[in-house]
């Protein structure tokens, strides 16, 4: 895992994050931690993306899946 350190952070916002970690029960660390997880997640866009890069590397899939049930039935 990675590491970050965040230098020249305003005393106030600092504070500001001490006081809703202690609101939520957890450390510092882990509060801002989880909000940078947070900020980092893929976009809308991103995901969509990634959804059109997987439909062309699969091709379309049959909207009645009927006939591959039967095949796979029939074929044991």
């Amino acid at each position: 895992m990675g590491q970050i350190l965040i230098r020249n952070l305003d005393d106030q916002a600092l504070e500001r994050l001490k006081i809703r970690a202690g609101e939520r029960n957890v450390p510092l660390e882990r509060f801002v931690r989880d909000a940078l997880h947070d900020l980092a997640r893929p976009s809308r866009e991103e995901l969509l993306e990634q959804a059109r890069i997987l439909r062309e590397k699969v091709g379309l899939l049959p909207d009645d899946s009927t006939d591959l049930i039967r095949e796979d039935r029939d074929s044991r």
